[in-house]
């Protein structure tokens, strides 16, 4: 496909999910971008492809052969779980712009990522909500007048069931988010909370704070996606309605800030902004998820591995919605978390907490 000299060539990586499904609303309204790769974890994408004239595709599998054959611009990874990890690896070393929706790969890989991206020089942009908004917040700011950050958490579809209550959850009901629209795995990671914990994970490495001044908040509308505190008592928020395609157009046009068709916030008739801490009692994994992060090493990979497993297992009915919690826990009480010094020992710590998670099932 050719394409002017000044147009941004994506490889849009995770191509029939939820992101990428808006990524491409964002990409076909702006004639500054285009597409030149796609790919997708199991369905085809031939159609897809014809209608945006794209010739480098790939379905499932290592997606770094197609990136080196496409040449991209910007990467947009968002595909889900450990599965976006080498693709994450090879942008931030090859020093291509990264779009990173795949938070997972960076919660996985964290130390490995950030080496490549110091190596490879080129631009990280979260494409996660609360990250972007972050990024936003500190544009063209001192990291010495940041004080802390504060992650937003909807408290997802069971902020008010007890947890006696949660025993008897079903499928249907977790994949009800009450604001946003999401694939089912990142959806029942919104209903345990998990989800939050990834993305503090995530917030550790992308803005280099220690854990302790990483918060996390429930705010039950998401229109506060988050807030940055400075060292003079200010705190900067980023506000919006819950809509994927702004973070996805302020990282595919950075910096320009492209225009979008979103909905804008309407103060006149009135705001309510609420918060409130979150129960970890209730929610666990919020807090084995920072537990991980502040072990280091690959217990963040452990719990990833863990998690997914376990969420796989509780849309397949295998599980009761409360057990992704304790397989997590047991996943890392019985692994010993040593660091990973290349990919292949990142590749076999995820292995082996998939493989003991897997064993801690009962058989359906």
């Amino acid at each position: 496909m050719r394409v002017a000299a000044n147009v941004r060539r994506i490889a849009l990586l995770g191509a029939t999910g939820s992101i990428g499904e808006q990524a491409l609303e964002v990409i076909s309204e702006r004639d500054e971008l285009a597409l030149c790769a796609l790919a997708s974890g199991s369905r085809p994408l031939g159609e897809l492809a014809a209608a945006h004239g794209v010739r480098h595709t790939q379905v499932g599998g290592d997606l770094t052969e197609l990136l080196e054959e496409a040449e991209p611009d910007v990467v947009l990874n968002a595909v889900v779980g450990f599965a976006g990890v080498r693709a994450t690896l090879w942008a931030l070393e090859h020093g291509v712009t990264l779009a990173l929706a795949n938070k997972e790969s960076l919660v996985a890989a964290g130390d490995l990522a950030v080496a490549a991206w110091r190596r490879g020089g080129g631009d990280l942009i979260p494409v996660d909500s609360e990250h972007s908004a972050v990024f936003q917040c500190l544009e063209g700011r001192s990291p010495e007048t940041l004080d802390s950050l504060v992650l937003t958490a909807s408290g997802g579809p069971f902020r008010n069931r007890s947890l006696e209550d949660l025993e008897s959850v079903g499928v249907e009901e977790a994949l009800a988010h009450p604001t946003w629209s999401m694939g089912p795995k990142i959806t029942v990671d919104s209903a345990t909370l998990a989800n939050k914990g990834l993305e503090l994970i995530e917030a550790h490495f992308l803005f280099g704070l220690p854990y302790e001044r990483i918060e996390v908040v429930v705010h039950p509308t998401s229109v506060v996606h988050a807030l940055v505190r400075f060292r003079d008592g200010a705190a900067l928020a980023h506000l919006g309605y819950p809509d994927m395609r702004v973070p996805i157009s302020f990282a595919l046009t950075y910096p320009e800030r492209a225009p979008t068709a979103v909905r804008r916030l309407d103060f006149s008739h009135g705001l309510s902004l609420e918060f409130e801490p979150p129960d970890v009692e209730r929610f666990p994994l919020l807090g084995l998820a920072r537990d991980a992060g502040e072990h280091g090493g690959t217990f963040p990979c452990a719990f990833n591995a863990a998690n997914e497993v376990a969420v796989a297992a509780f849309l397949d009915g295998r599980i009761r919605f409360t057990e992704i919690a304790g397989l997590v826990a047991d996943a890392l009480g019985g692994i010993e978390g040593a660091p990973a010094r290349d990919l292949p020992e990142l590749v076999e710590a995820d292995s082996r907490a998939r493989r003991l998670t897997e064993s801690r099932l009962v058989p359906a």
